[in-house]
């Protein structure tokens, strides 16, 4: 464990042990101080300091009363506030609306670290606190609530975070170079209500700026599910940073600004923010709780790239992270990997390697020129871009550099890959070695479904793919000797899906999965995607065709127990669905039949290999 000194401060006594009277920032979040990449509050604060400034970290504060609040005094500059390193409504909540037991971003793995809306809350307290001081919201739970959007939880339209946190600015996206941007103009003594004009960055007025898209007010998009899913569509037609409006909503009497996002950044600034000396490990103050379950599985993880082309309609990825694949070098990442080889928890393994789709590090379109202006939601769906370059080598380059390096044993990618993406690869190199070298016996990927209702609105490629990609996968381990198996991940009432496609997506799973799949779960509505406008309005919005929503709270049980046929506590509910959608065939004593009559399910009498993955561990 560090000496606490290498951390960040986060008290009075850290700051005086730096010399310091008063800090430039303060970052304030909903998790638990682990100073380690995968964590957007020490990355943030350590970028602040390489360049210059004092930052400071209170984490998980106690929001009933200001106290927490103060501990560190007023910072010079600004307090940036997040949620997290997810929205905290996600983070609180399962699809069905209850309660999730534990954190992993908390100490122990324990709840109740952390408010219902944490940004809301924590920016509210600080201007009860500190009423001058300047405050910037960030952070996932600001990017995708950075307009009007649909609250899954509350079953309403809620208003930009913006104006309910009663922040100053509003940074959406990664947001390192936009926070130093607006640091920097802070400390030459700009007014921060004068900062208009930052990219990646969203703010409140009284009159409407010249030269703005205006979008369908607040008050419209919550009257008519039709503006609503204007609105939407509008959006993801705004997203390509290189040409965007900048937008315009109105609230009442304001008006909420959100400027064109960022450019993307260059392999050089990628690489100057993740060969930041970090810790990699949590905050002592955390070791009599038992530390932060959520550090064991990335603490040597090596993140190669952010943003992703893909475009799925569930997925906020890319109104996050944006579409433009930003790489970092193969030699920051060689370096990196390095570094782990001194750390006192490092065993040799390097976890994962990769990001959202580990295959889509070093693609992008052949000629930029044509990615300039391309509206398109996604590069690989309906069919992929002819203008996108496939060819995997810059992930097979990397792969082999980093074998070479002595102490290292193993690398995998644990964190899937975009399997239509790896059958465009030209050479087939890339799942040749990914099969050889790093794949630890399971590798994860996500049809989501095969009923081809299902996949066209969710933005998916059809079963075809998917079995293909099979197909090639079991022929290269076959052939290499290996049993490695695919650990399939399947979304179950998304629009568009009533019990017919999940019977035959059930059907799917019994004829072609080498074992019972526990990657399951209900489609959860999250703001600003189009799947979620979708569950809003019953209505594509970009084509504007009706959509099936299965939104009961029966139907989406049935949906998943039906998936989850062989387990036996979902027998009856599983049983009710078949029957009620039509299909009886599907019970009874034929060889095809789901549900058996009058005999056990084969999950309970089912004897594991020992080299077969086992169905009830959650990957």
């Amino acid at each position: 464990m560090g000496a606490e000194l290498n951390f960040l401060p986060v008290n009075k006594k850290d700051m005086k042990k730096r010399g310091w009277d008063q800090l430039d920032i303060i970052l304030i979040s909903g998790d638990a101080y682990v100073d380690h990449p995968a964590w957007a509050a020490a990355v943030l604060g350590r970028f602040m300091e390489s360049n210059g400034f004092r930052v400071g970290i209170i984490a998980q504060p106690d929001w009933r009363s200001i106290h927490d609040f103060m501990q560190l005094g007023a910072p010079r500059l600004f307090f940036g506030i997040s949620a997290g390193n997810l929205d905290s409504m996600v983070s609180h909540y399962t699809a069905d609306k209850k309660k999730r037991r534990g954190d992993q971003y908390s100490p122990g793995g324990q709840d109740g670290h952390r408010p219902d809306r944490a940004l809301i809350v924590y920016a509210n307290r600080i201007r009860e606190a500190f009423p001058d001081i300047p405050i910037i919201a960030g952070g996932i739970e600001a990017s995708l609530r950075r307009l009007a959007h649909f609250d899954y939880w509350s079953n309403q339209i809620r208003r930009s975070i913006i104006l309910d946190s009663r922040a100053d600015l509003l940074v959406y996206g990664m947001g390192e170079y936009t926070l130093l941007d607006i640091a920097s103009r802070l400390a030459q003594g700009e007014d921060i209500m004068q900062i208009h004009d930052i990219p990646g960055t969203a703010y409140v007025t009284d009159a409407l700026p010249p030269t703005t898209l205006t979008l369908p007010s607040y008050e419209e998009v919550r009257e008519s599910k039709q503006s609503f899913s204007t609105f939407n569509r509008e959006l993801f037609h705004n997203i390509n940073p290189y040409s965007s409006s900048t937008l315009a909503q109105a609230h009442g009497d304001k008006f909420v600004i959100v400027n064109p996002p960022p450019l993307p950044l260059s392999t050089e600034q990628l690489d100057s923010i993740y060969e930041i000396p970090f810790q990699r490990t949590y905050h002592p103050m955390y070791e009599k709780a038992g530390g932060i379950p959520a550090l064991t599985p990335v603490q040597f993880s090596l993140l190669t790239h952010r943003g992703c082309f893909g475009g799925c309609h569930f997925c906020s990825i890319g109104l996050h992270q944006g579409k433009f694949i930003q790489n970092r070098s193969i030699q920051s990442l060689t370096r990196e990997a390095q570094a782990f080889i001194d750390h006192p928890d490092f065993k040799g393994s390097i976890p994962d390697l990769g990001a959202a789709s580990a295959n889509m590090y070093g693609l992008s379109g052949k000629d930029q020129s044509k990615c300039l202006d391309c509206q398109r939601t996604s590069c690989l769906y309906p069919r992929v871009c002819k203008n996108l370059g496939t060819d995997h080598s810059p992930s097979v380059k990397l792969w082999s550099s980093l074998r070479k390096l002595a102490g290292i044993k193993h690398i995998r990618v644990a964190s899937g890959v975009r399997y239509d993406l790896v059958l465009e690869d030209p050479k087939g190199k890339y799942l040749y070695d990914l099969c050889r070298h790093h794949v630890g016996g399971q590798l994860k990927v996500a049809p989501e479904h095969v009923s081809p209702t299902v996949t066209r609105l969710m933005g998916k490629p059809g079963r075809e793919k998917y079995e293909l990609f099979v197909q090639k996968f079991n022929t290269i381990n076959r052939n290499l000797g290996k049993k490695q198996y695919l650990i399939p991940y399947f979304i179950s009432a998304h629009p568009g899906c009533g019990l017919n496609e999940t019977a035959e997506l059930a059907e799917f799973i019994r004829d072609h999965l080498q074992y019972y799949p526990e990657q399951t779960q209900n489609f959860t509505p999250t703001p600003m995607t189009l799947s979620t406008s979708m569950y809003y309005t019953g209505v594509n919005p970009l084509n504007g065709r009706p959509v099936y929503i299965p939104d009961s709270s029966w139907e989406r049980k049935a949906q998943r127990a039906l998936l989850q046929y062989r387990h036996p506590n979902n027998r009856a509910m599983a049983l009710e669905a078949l029957q009620k959608c039509g299909r009886s065939d599907l019970i009874g004593s034929s060889d095809k039949a789901l549900l058996k009559e009058n005999t056990p399910p084969p999950y309970m009498k089912r004897k594991k290999s020992k080299k077969e993955p086992n169905p009830d561990r959650k990957s």
